[in-house]
């Protein structure tokens, strides 16, 4: 099997011993068992951090240490490392090939050797293949592929999932990477995060031994604001509350603040971004008002939630009102007053005679056009 990597005892008794090199077996002590290996991941594949070894304790009253030893490679011969009084031992830096450990008595005799185990970082699992991020109201949802538990459930252990800082205008992830977190599932959620300010992912996958995968698609996303079932009346029906402002930058300091965001306010007001207005037949259009502000239909049928508009598309926007038909996703594109387009995305669930109801979400970064998912390769 894969990953039997412990070889069998060394019961080996020698008569003599150098300082470096101590084989063991002059004493009744047991030589201890069961001893494995994990490696501690460090976020750069095939260079971890350390090695923690691990062995059962049998108790025995005449025990006074145990020896630790180890060699680089097979044509080496091994030597001391390290002695401890726990059952177990923590090597830092690159790990040595292979390791064993012995137990000295109250008399100075030294047992024979545990099993030897290989540091093997063949067993290291494959990359997740794909990523997929979604953007929240200051978090980024996170989903990969499977894979690398899929092909070996039995060497799996977990996945860990880094970010750094994304440059939008230079499309350049920095080079300060942070963990996040683990987890088992496919799956994860990076919260804590501030709105308009992009991060780059990237996951890898863990073995039981703590080896690392390499990383998976690095992908960037921006976390953004959202409300979900906002109501805004036809203002044939009722001016309070039939229009929209997404950000009225009301302090002046160039940042979204949570009082200056989804605004719903009269749509009479010229400085809103959309009105609802009712035509004699009685449906209800989304209209642009102010000046630089334009919208769209998003795609060619219904959506099924806000989160499946994804980046606002590269094309001209309308100042003409659309209708707003239940279901159907639309994106707004304004001016940000600072040279930089902001881009909003809404869902109507709910379009009735004098209301409909909707869920939005807005991208304070200026001039980033992401608003909800970013698709993997």
């Amino acid at each position: 099997m894969r990953r039997l990597w412990l070889a069998g005892p060394l019961f080996l008794l020698l008569a003599a011993c150098t300082d470096n090199e101590i084989v063991g077996g002059g004493t009744f002590l047991n030589p201890p068992s069961n001893l494995t290996y994990q490696v501690e991941p460090s976020g750069t594949p095939g260079a971890p951090t350390g090695v923690l070894l691990h062995w059962d304790d049998d108790g025995s009253p005449d025990l006074a240490v145990w020896h630790v030893y180890s060699r680089g490679a097979s044509n080496e011969s091994f030597r001391l490392r390290g002695s401890t009084t726990s059952n177990s031992f923590h090597d830092q830096g690159i790990p040595h090939l292979e390791y064993y450990v012995t137990a000295e008595d109250v008399d100075g005799g030294e047992s024979s050797p545990s099993n030897v185990v290989t540091v093997d970082e063949r067993l290291a699992l494959e990359k997740p293949t794909t990523m997929t991020t979604t953007t929240l109201d200051g978090a980024i949802a996170l989903t990969w592929s499977d894979n690398p538990f899929q092909h070996e459930p039995a060497g799996f252990r977990e996945y860990r999932v880094y970010s750094t800082s994304y440059d939008l205008d230079a499309g350049l992830c920095g080079t300060a990477w942070a963990l996040e977190g683990t987890t088992v599932a496919p799956e994860f959620v990076a919260g804590a995060l501030t709105n308009g300010v992009s991060r780059c992912f990237a996951v890898s996958a863990v073995s039981i031994e703590g080896f690392e995968s390499l990383w998976s698609p690095i992908r960037s996303d921006t976390p953004r604001p959202d409300a979900r079932n906002v109501v805004v009346y036809a203002r044939q029906a009722q001016d309070a509350g039939s229009g929209m402002r997404f950000w009225n930058d009301l302090d002046h300091d160039g940042w979204a603040d949570p009082n200056e965001i989804g605004l719903v306010q009269a749509g009479s007001l010229a400085s809103i971004d959309f009105s609802v207005e009712r035509d004699q037949a009685g449906a209800l259009f989304l209209t642009p008002v102010r000046s630089g502000t334009g919208v769209l239909v998003y795609g060619n049928a219904p959506v099924a939630d806000l989160t499946d508009i994804d980046v606002a598309p590269n094309a001209t926007y309308s100042r003409n009102g659309i209708e707003a038909l239940p279901g159907w996703g639309y994106v707004f594109e304004m001016d940000g007053g600072d040279g930089f387009a902001r881009y909003a995305s809404v869902r109507v669930s709910h379009v009735g005679q004098n209301f409909l109801i909707l869920d939005w979400g807005f991208q304070t970064d200026p001039g980033n056009p992401e608003l909800i998912v970013v698709a993997a390769n």
